[in-house]
């Protein structure tokens, strides 16, 4: 039978039910998993795309494109560290050969040197930290410790095991198929960092962004200050105002201005856009992330509770959806009930209305103060954690 044909049951009156509205009535019990959706959306449109790539390029063309895929997307791998170093090697030294001369300047002491480089020496630091440490690794010697350390809420985690590792499932774990190991209170996978962000290097991964969102933001003002020196230096707005007679307004001179700053310095001035585009992502990445610290989650939790309140509320939905139509069944067999006007069916409460509103109860939040100290102390290096693995 077709899988899309609706399917339905008799009641005890004599009327149709929908099956999937029975599966929701007291006695019955259904439960699908709400990821299952999704993963035929993925497998459908993989199959798709391997059709397409195999009809224009045909096996050969296939099985290079899904070498590559695998390549980048299903094995660990340096190619984004590798970007990652070529853009901040390559955007520090355009700074250095285009505004170095520059410095000491107007507005600007020598120092700049040095705090530059230092600058972008830590923000290295920070990628190396965050990319080469242990994301809180869950392993057969340390698995109990990580069981009494995140107990399950019951809710989205349950007690299980790792089919992969073969050791119990701590709360809060995820085995992460690209690295292939489980590791403690996952949040993501980072194709940057070539590593999982978990338990014991998130504060890692959070000082890496607010680290260089505050080097790009230095980096944009300084070369914003050269070149507001070199305004003062040629004395570049006396000469447009006795010289060529331009008003001494700002809407008189802007234009003027902006026209020899592209001519002149059309290098720092795109290296000043990017700086400014990229402190805006990182801005927003790092407040993502800092606000799911300040709550004690993560964004691997964020999506199973996404997945797990919107399926509570279709069974809720369903729930009310059946119980109004077997009200509406029972009430069309009984002849002593009069029909409702259709003025008070149309201002009737509708059953959906009355759906329970399922709210988000994270268990492990417990304070933006004690939150904050589980990022930047994480609970395997804490002395109680290692008596623990001791005994």
């Amino acid at each position: 039978m077709d899988s899309d044909m609706p399917r339905t049951g008799h009641t005890a009156s004599g009327g149709l039910l929908p099956l999937w509205s029975m599966a929701y009535l007291p006695g019955h019990s259904h439960r699908t998993p709400p990821l299952l959706p999704h993963l035929r959306r993925l497998r459908l449109l993989r199959f798709f795309v391997r059709r397409f790539i195999g009809a224009v390029f045909g096996s050969k063309g296939t099985h290079f494109v899904f070498s590559i895929e695998h390549f980048c997307c299903d094995r660990p791998n340096p190619t984004l560290q590798v970007i990652y170093l070529a853009i901040i090697g390559a955007t520090y030294y355009f700074i250095i050969n285009s505004s170095f001369s520059y410095i000491p300047g107007y507005y600007l002491s020598e120092i700049h040197w040095y705090t530059s480089f230092f600058a972008v020496g830590v923000g290295i630091l920070f990628f190396l930290l965050t990319s080469f440490s242990d994301p809180g690794t869950v392993k057969a010697d340390n698995v109990s410790e990580y069981l009494s350390a995140y107990p399950y809420d019951n809710i989205i985690y349950t007690e299980k095991e790792c089919s992969t590792c073969k050791i119990p499932k701590p709360a809060r774990s995820k085995h992460c198929s690209i690295c292939n190991r489980c590791v403690a209170r996952f949040d993501h996978h980072c194709g940057w960092m070539n590593n999982c962000i978990g338990e014991r290097n998130t504060r890692y991964f959070l000082a890496f962004l607010l680290w260089h969102f505050l080097l790009c933001i230095y980096g944009t003002i300084a070369l914003g200050l050269v070149l507001a020196g070199r305004l003062k230096e040629l004395r570049v707005i006396y000469i447009l105002t006795v010289y060529y007679g331009i008003e001494n307004s700002f809407r008189s001179l802007a234009p003027h201005v902006v026209q020899w700053l592209l001519g002149s310095y059309n290098t720092q001035i795109l290296l000043m856009v990017f700086l400014a585009i990229v402190s805006l992502l990182l801005a927003g990445f790092f407040g993502y992330h800092a606000n799911l610290c300040l709550k004690n989650t993560t964004t691997n939790e964020t999506f199973k509770w996404q997945e797990y309140i919107n399926w509570q509320r279709k069974l809720s939905e369903a729930r009310a959806s059946a119980a109004a139509l077997k009200a509406s069944i029972s009430g069309m067999s009984s002849e002593e009930k009069r029909p409702a006007s259709k003025c008070k069916s149309f201002f009737q409460r509708s059953p959906l209305e009355d759906v329970e509103v399922v709210v988000k109860r994270n268990m492990y939040d417990k304070g933006y103060f004690h939150n904050l100290c589980e990022i930047i102390f994480p609970l395997s290096t804490r002395p109680s954690f290692l008596q623990k693995k001791s005994k």
